[in-house]
């Protein structure tokens, strides 16, 4: 039996907006951003099932709201939409957290209406994105971006933030970028954090983020 979940948070109150979840996490990625956190989950193998997830969503039927598909990237794993339906099926919202290297993917998820909320993760613009993610799918992600804001799908869009990896002048041609793109929800910046096993061992990232250093003219701007 394939197992290609490594773990589940079983609550959670910061990962779907206004909504009490959990989180499943899968195993593998297509990127290797080298600031990653997760090396376990991108390099390790699963340790659950499908069966053993959908028993755990049964169990907490009606005590959470919404289930978070996270890794990982979870649209590499064929499980991913029968698990989605099954959860839809038994009453929850379903959040997808995605590099948006799939897009394949996620239009069938539109297209079986198993979507209601997207975190697309924004890596960075050209050679930036290449060397963060030591990968050239930034096209995947430009593909996901049109399918959301097509189909009206709420999504938010957040970008990972190493001092060593992205400046201030990377992030403000990525806001307008953004822009250009007719983006209007809120583009959420993380700081990378130090002290922390990651993929690959990288300096200590130097911000705090100086927001009122950088400027949106349709969009907020939120550092969390």
């Amino acid at each position: 039996m394939t197992k290609p979940i490594y773990d589940i948070s079983p609550f959670t109150l910061l990962d779907y907006p206004n909504k009490s979840a959990c989180i499943l996490w899968f195993t593998g990625c297509n990127m290797r951003c080298l600031y990653c956190y997760n090396p376990d989950i991108v390099l390790g193998k699963g340790k659950m099932s499908i069966e053993d997830a959908l028993h755990f969503l049964r169990k907490r039927k009606n005590l959470l709201q919404a289930v978070v598909f996270s890794g990982g990237e979870c649209t590499m794993h064929p499980a991913l939409l029968p698990l989605a339906q099954e959860a839809k099926a038994m009453g929850y919202l379903v959040k997808v957290d995605t590099n948006g290297s799939r897009p394949a993917i996620m239009m069938e998820l539109i297209r079986r209406n198993l979507l209601d909320y997207v975190a697309l993760d924004f890596k960075g613009l050209g050679e930036r994105f290449k060397h963060i993610t030591v990968s050239n799918l930034f096209g995947g992600f430009e593909e996901t971006y049109a399918l959301l804001q097509a189909n009206k799908i709420p999504f938010e869009v957040r970008t990972t933030v190493h001092s060593e990896l992205l400046s201030l002048e990377d992030l403000q041609e990525m806001i307008s970028y953004l822009e250009n793109k007719k983006y209007v929800g809120t583009y959420y910046l993380q700081s990378a954090l130090n002290d922390v096993i990651t993929l690959v061992d990288l300096p200590r990232s130097s911000y705090p983020l100086q927001l009122e250093r950088l400027v949106s003219h349709n969009f907020n701007i939120l550092c969390r």
